[in-house]
C-alpha cells in the first residue's frame, strides 16, 4: 500500500493533534473543508469550549437550557450506554475527575471514602433530564464530552469525506480514534496499536470503512506518594481503573470511544459478557489488557490481525 501517494495536514483541536491524509489527488484547500467540520463541532459541542452547548448547560446546572437537536441525540445516546454499563460509564464524571485533582497542581493525597461518597452522588447520568430541546444535570452536576466528542466529530467528518467524493483516507485523532475509508485499489488500512506507556508495537490490525478506538493508562495521570494514578476513572467506585488498556474495532468513531470507556471498568470476563451483549446489536470486536498486561479478546478479533487479514483479502 505504500505506492500510493497522499498529502496529509495535522491541525490541533479537541486538546490532540488530528492527522489527515487523503490522496495527492485533492487540492489543499480542500482541507481547510474538511478542518471545518472539526472546528464546527469543536466551538458547539466541546464542553471544555466557553459557550458551546455543554458548557451551557454546565452554567446553568439545576436549570433548564436550550439546546439543539444534535445535543440531545448525543445526549440520549451516552444516557443509553450509562445504563448499560449500570453507571460504570458516565459523562458527568468531571466533579470526580476535579476531586482526583486533574486540574490541579497541589493535589498531595488519594480522596477519602468520605469525599468520594460525596461526590459520587453526583456521578449519575440518570439525572440529566431531557424535555423536548430544553436540558437540565441537577445542582453541582458537570458534564464531560472527553469520552466522546472528537470521536463524535470524525464521524461527521468522514461523512463530509464521502460527500466530496474521497473514498480513500485516514484519519488519526490523537492515537486514541482512528477511522479509515477504503476503496477496491486500497481494501484496507494499517494500524499499530502500541503498549501503553512503553515502546513497542503489541498488535498491528487492518481496518477498512471502520473505525479504532483506544483507552488507555498511558501519559494522563496524577502522581501521588510516588504512585501514578491514571485518568480513567469508575464512576462506580471512584478510584482508578486497574486495567491498562482497551481496543474496539466498529462502524463509528463516536461509538467505540464510548464503549472503549465503559469496558475499561470491566473486569476480562465482564469485558468479554459486554461484547457478546453489544454485538447483538452493532458489529464490534476488540480487546482488553488487564493490570497484569494480559490481553483477553473477542474471537473475531483475529480476522483484523495482520496476517489473518491479508490472506482473507486475497
Amino acid at each position: 500500500m505504500d505506492d500510493f501517494l497522499y498529502k496529509v495536514q495535522t491541525r490541533f483541536l479537541f486538546n490532540a493533534d488530528i492527522r489527515i491524509k487523503i490522496p495527492a489527488t485533492y487540492t489543499d484547500d480542500q482541507f481547510d473543508i474538511l478542518f471545518d467540520v472539526l472546528e464546527f463541532i469543536d466551538r458547539e459541542y466541546n464542553s471544555y469550549r466557553k459557550g458551546s452547548y455543554f458548557d451551557l448547560i454546565n452554567q446553568h446546572a439545576g436549570s433548564f437550557v436550550m439546546v439543539d437537536d444534535e445535543t440531545v441525540r448525543m445526549l440520549k445516546l451516552t444516557k443509553a450506554f450509562s445504563s448499560f454499563f449500570d453507571g460504570r460509564y458516565a459523562i458527568t464524571v468531571m466533579p470526580l475527575i476535579r476531586l482526583w485533582g486533574f486540574y490541579k497542581d497541589d493535589m498531595h493525597r488519594i480522596p477519602t471514602e468520605a469525599d468520594l461518597a460525596q461526590v459520587l452522588t453526583l456521578v449519575d447520568d440518570s439525572k440529566i433530564e431531557i424535555h423536548g430541546n430544553a436540558v437540565r444535570i441537577a445542582k453541582g452536576q458537570e458534564i464531560v464530552t472527553g469520552s466522546f466528542i472528537k470521536a463524535y466529530a470524525v464521524d461527521r467528518l468522514m461523512e463530509k469525506m464521502r460527500e466530496m467524493g474521497i473514498n480513500d483516507a485516514i484519519v488519526n485523532a490523537g492515537g486514541s480514534t482512528m477511522a479509515a475509508l477504503n476503496n477496491s485499489s486500497h481494501p484496507f488500512w494499517q494500524v499499530s496499536v502500541d503498549v501503553p506507556g512503553k515502546n513497542g508495537s503489541l498488535l498491528m490490525l487492518n481496518i477498512a470503512d471502520q473505525a479504532y478506538s483506544t483507552s488507555a493508562q498511558g501519559d494522563s495521570f496524577v502522581e501521588i506518594a510516588g504512585k501514578r494514578h491514571g485518568h480513567i476513572l469508575n464512576p462506580q467506585t471512584g478510584h482508578p481503573s486497574a486495567n491498562r488498556m482497551v481496543g474496539v474495532i466498529t462502524e463509528s468513531a463516536m461509538l467505540g470511544d464510548m464503549l472503549s470507556t465503559g469496558l475499561f471498568n470491566e473486569t476480562p470476563a465482564g469485558f468479554l459478557k459486554k461484547m457478546q451483549q453489544i454485538q447483538q446489536r452493532h458489529p464490534i470486536e476488540g480487546f482488553l489488557m488487564d493490570e497484569t498486561g494480559q490481553l483477553v479478546q473477542t474471537a473475531g478479533l483475529d480476522v483484523y490481525k495482520e496476517s489473518t487479514y491479508r490472506e482473507r483479502i486475497s
